[in-house]
């Protein structure tokens, strides 16, 4: 089998980049920008007609296997290319693995439109082209999601364990932590949401979180 990810880590395309990095596999890196028109080529566009990175591909034995939207590709990448052992970042039960899907898809309808215009608006863009009140609108929605994972970290705490689905890191840490990991440019959110602020740091201190760097 041949594992192919489309996109750079300064893009969604993190995501499955720092799964297959996490499980140590060899696999190719298409350093596809998608600024510049490289998304919009006839030959991307037969593979992501949407025109986005990331994309992944997987030559298996029965044929290919396409991949589109960050979440998905993580995921795929952890269920077929992991071992569910208890030890790596792919889901080893039931219940880890409802955990590694609701909060992936919470990250994604709950945070991350509102969490890229903190991160854009606070840091990212020339100062003289921001706009604090885009920014300050978006940390006042955050807040709400950010209850919730404060809540279900506290828990988790309590229960002894010290990350989303269980005591280990897994896929659904990477994933969530992919997204509000672009809300910590707001002091004043990860002032409110310590247990969340303490999480997040974890998990960008992970050393293939930290290897991504070469990916650009």
């Amino acid at each position: 089998m041949s594992l192919t990810i489309h996109g750079i880590a300064a893009s969604r395309a993190v995501r499955p980049l720092w799964a297959a990095t996490e499980l140590g596999l060899d696999f190719h890196h298409e350093k596809l920008d998608y600024q510049g028109g490289g998304t919009r080529t006839p030959a991307f566009l037969a593979i992501n007609p949407n025109g986005h990175v990331p994309a992944v591909v997987d030559a298996r034995p029965d044929g290919d296997v396409v991949v589109w939207e960050s979440m998905a590709c993580a995921l795929y990448i952890a269920r077929h290319h992991g071992l569910a052992d208890g030890v790596s970042i792919t889901p080893a039960t039931p219940r880890e693995d409802a955990e590694a899907l609701r909060w992936s898809f919470w990250a994604v309808t709950e945070a991350e439109t509102d969490a890229l215009t903190v991160l854009m608006h606070r840091l990212v863009m020339p100062e003289e082209r921001r706009k604090p009140a885009l920014a300050e609108a978006a940390e006042r929605r955050l807040a709400v999601p950010l209850c919730v994972i404060e809540q279900h970290l506290q828990r988790q705490k309590d229960a002894g364990q010290a990350h989303l689905a269980a005591a280990r890191f897994t896929v659904a840490d990477l994933c969530v932590a992919s997204v509000l990991n672009w809300a910590r440019p707001s002091r004043t959110l990860m002032a409110d949401h310590p247990l969340t602020h303490d999480w997040i740091l974890r998990c960008m201190a992970r050393p293939a979180y930290v290897q991504l760097r070469e990916f650009d």
